[in-house]
């Protein structure tokens, strides 16, 4: 529920920086402005200028930081309220202070997110752009933090009106008829109806259909990189990083620990997961790094499966190859320097392959987009006008909806009676209303702010 009280947190991360900023937003802003904040030149503060002064103490007079601040009058701010922004030096203790003085002036401490629940409540963004907002937050790559900005923008929201429209056409048509319960529905009437639905299905669709990809752009997806010892594991992961972060020696068994490093292809975040050997083994460390393999495997989107090219197979092989059953796999031929010895055998061939040299570099670039295509396929992801859905909630409301908009049809074409049509395309609105947050329940919008950091 909202409360139109006035909050204030610190909007710029804790610890050092060389600015920090404390956020008020509510009625009591301007009064708060006056009473901490003093000017180094007379007169009230102006709408959305910045004034450079000292943030003092109301009771003491002591001045605590020299700093600037900005009144944003409503409905010109990121919450649509009255918005002051106090940029003070970005130390924890003043920061602390300054956020203090503020709460002492009027103001309460804000939960997380709810400067932009507020925002989104005062109809500023709706909540597909709000959501986004802590995608933009926690972008780790270009394309993604591209598609969170889109998403901000508007431009996912934008489709969706677009179905909604459609929906909202197709019920008028439906709740005419039922208003004249006396005449049926006429051809032309039912062809209209047919097309509004099937506009708004269509655009559904391409939007869960585009889901996956979304979702690995803004979620990244987990690489394992598994083998027997010794065949290049930790040279693969570092090759990829362009760094040494793994300790490689030619001693079998070397890494005995789980490794993970964020790798970005082309936009496409990767956490890496470089694993010990997996053998038989009676070394009480190495045993536990083989177990905590093993366990890591079910987490993996995609695994890596590192052969040395230079050797055949062997039951450590077969054995790694058995306990992969069933995940979707690239088989990464190793040291293509040394003279080639492996046979790959029929159950791999169909396999997706690249052969490689850690040592020279050589194959890494097709490794790379063999990775890119598995989880992107063709999406002009950097496109300016590239939109998808990227969160499960989405995807879910969207299948709903399209479920009653299914059901519509087949209920039209078998004679169902107009109330019951009615009911699902109220059902399939609902749905996509829900992702925008026109018919979010308020215990959902707890849990999707309640991600977020205090003072965003």
């Amino acid at each position: 529920m909202y409360v139109e009280d006035t909050i204030a947190a610190i909007s710029t991360a804790a610890g050092e920086g060389g600015v920090g900023i404390v956020r008020v937003s509510g009625p009591d802003a301007p009064s708060i402005a006056r009473r901490v904040f003093r000017r180094g030149s007379n007169g009230d503060f102006e709408s959305h200028r910045f004034y450079y002064g000292s943030v003092v103490d109301a009771v003491t007079g002591e001045a605590v930081d020299e700093a600037m601040a900005v009144l944003m009058v409503r409905p010109r701010s990121y919450t649509r309220e009255d918005v002051l922004e106090i940029q003070c030096h970005g130390g924890y203790l003043v920061t602390r202070r300054v956020l203090e003085l503020v709460l002492a002036a009027g103001a309460r401490l804000a939960e997380p997110g709810e400067f932009t629940r507020r925002a989104f409540l005062n109809g500023r963004i709706d909540l597909v752009q709000a959501e986004a907002v802590i995608d933009v937050i926690r972008a780790k790559t270009d394309a993604a933090l591209a598609l969170a900005q889109h998403q901000r923008q508007g431009r996912l929201s934008q489709r969706l009106d677009t179905v909604m429209a459609e929906l909202r056409q197709a019920l008028a048509l439906v709740e005419a008829f039922i208003d004249f319960p006396e005449d049926d529905i006429d051809p032309a009437a039912q062809d209209a109806l047919t097309v509004h639905v099937r506009k708004a299905a269509e655009t559904v669709g391409e939007l869960i259909a585009g889901f996956d990809e979304g979702r690995v752009l803004r979620e990244g997806v987990a690489v394992l990189i598994a083998g027997k010892p010794n065949v290049g594991k930790s040279s693969l992961l570092n090759t990829l990083l362009q760094e040494k972060r793994a300790i490689v020696t030619s001693v079998p068994g070397t890494t005995r620990d789980i490794i993970e490093e964020v790798v970005n292809i082309r936009g496409l975040p990767l956490r890496m997961i470089d694993t010990a050997g997996i053998r038989d083994t009676e070394d009480i460390v190495e045993k536990e790094g083989v177990r905590l393999t093993l366990e890591k495997i079910p987490e993996a989107d995609l695994v890596l499966l590192v052969i040395d090219g230079s050797r055949p197979l062997d039951e450590d092989d077969r054995m790694i190859l058995s306990a992969l059953a069933g995940k979707r796999l690239i088989l990464v031929e190793n040291k293509c320097d040394l003279p080639r010895a492996v046979q790959i055998p029929d159950e791999l061939v169909l396999m997706p392959r690249v052969t490689v040299s850690t040592s020279r570099g050589d194959g890494i670039d097709e490794l790379k987009e063999s990775i890119f295509q598995t989880f992107i396929h063709g999406a002009a992801i950097d496109s300016r006008e590239y939109v998808a859905v990227s969160r499960v909630r989405h995807r879910d409301l969207l299948s709903r909806s399209t479920m009653h908009l299914t059901a519509f049809e087949q209920g039209l074409a078998s004679g169902f009676t107009l109330e019951l049509l009615a009911v699902e395309l109220r059902d399939a609105l609902a749905a996509v209303g829900e992702v925008t947050g026109e018919t979010t329940p308020d215990d959902i919008l707890d849990v999707i702010f309640d991600r977020f950091c205090i003072g965003k």
